[in-house]
């Protein structure tokens, strides 16, 4: 499971460098998402740009992350693909998360009040 993450101005981005998020990473993504998540900044951006494909599995994986880090904290996602977006549409994830654009609107937002 490959995550990579980097702290800026109050915001932690953790950038998924994997294509596809489905059963077969889905318990390593939400190990490996406990780890970043815990502690740090109160924002959390997931950049989702490199994935293409998601799973069940993998929405319920990045469900858990978001309920893990709690209301204390803000979690959204940036760079959904087309066939990403639309899974999130199916199942009105969409309206869930905050999803933006790309990672540089994302960052150019305002810090979410939380707390």
């Amino acid at each position: 499971m490959e995550l990579a993450h980097i702290d800026t101005a109050g915001t932690r981005v953790i950038t998924v460098g994997e294509h596809r998020i489905d059963a077969a990473i889905a318990i390593s993504f939400k190990d490996r998402m406990r780890e970043l998540t815990d502690g740090g900044p109160a924002r959390i951006v997931v950049d989702m740009a490199q994935v293409d494909f998601i799973d069940s599995s993998g929405l319920g994986a990045i469900v858990a992350a978001m309920k893990q880090v709690g209301p204390s904290k803000s979690f959204e996602l940036a760079s959904l693909s087309g066939t990403v977006q639309k899974v999130f549409k199916l199942t009105r994830m969409d309206t869930v998360f905050t999803i933006h654009a790309n990672i540089d609107t994302a960052l150019a937002g305002p810090v979410a009040d939380v707390g």
